[in-house]
């Protein structure tokens, strides 16, 4: 007969922290795309984004690289995490302070809700700063820190001990103690019977 092989399944969990660290890849390299057709790298201050992307960048190749190191991965995510946050709040103020100068709310800008002139600024109905590249780096920092959930950060094998796996042993009678029992059993119930099955004396009828 031919041995059956079965084919080994890959790990679920596996495959889905592979599949968090490509959409970061991809996340990182939209971001570069877009920040370059912007030209975004006029001052001190448009260069911030470039240097997070150097950054998490970085936490990707170590995360690939050396597997051990969740936690440096981790804290490498959260600073590209909060500078993301920064520059949105950044790209939101500066269109927040362009509103007087859109023709459309020229007039009625400084007689809007605050939180409608926030919402404007946010959305981008007023200024030039686009607020949702910014966010494009914190989502790619966030899928990044995703793909380390399930991971082991070091191996807590000790070497040279291997666990031999038992199938079930609680499940499993001890045939020792009860093939002992049982001829213990026999033995006693032959000795029953051999005393039963004595000398037979016939008593002589009386009549």
């Amino acid at each position: 007969m031919t041995p059956v092989r079965h084919a080994r399944r890959a790990d679920p969990l596996q495959l889905l922290r592979g599949s968090l660290t490509a959409l970061t890849a991809l996340g990182i390299v939209g971001t570069a795309f877009e920040l370059a057709t912007l030209k975004h790298w006029n001052g001190a201050m448009q260069l911030v984004p470039w240097f997070a992307l150097a950054v998490l960048a970085g936490a990707v190749m170590v995360h690939l690289g050396r597997p051990d190191r969740i936690c440096l991965v981790r804290v490498l995510a959260v600073l590209v995490l909060i500078t993301s946050l920064f520059g949105v709040l950044e790209h939101a103020a500066v269109n927040f302070e362009s509103g007087p100068l859109d023709q459309r709310f020229a007039d009625t800008w400084d007689t809007l809700s605050l939180w409608l002139r926030w919402w404007y600024a946010i959305t981008r109905t007023v200024g030039p700063a686009p607020t949702l590249a910014p966010g494009m780096l914190g989502q790619a920092a966030a899928t990044l820190m995703l793909a380390t959930i399930g991971a082991r950060g070091g191996s807590t094998k000790v070497p040279g001990t291997r666990h031999r796996h038992q199938p079930y042993p609680c499940r499993l009678p001890d045939l020792t103690y009860a093939r002992s029992d049982t001829l213990v059993a026999v033995t006693a119930g032959a000795v029953r019977r051999a005393g039963e099955l004595g000398p037979n004396r016939h008593r002589r009828p009386r009549w």
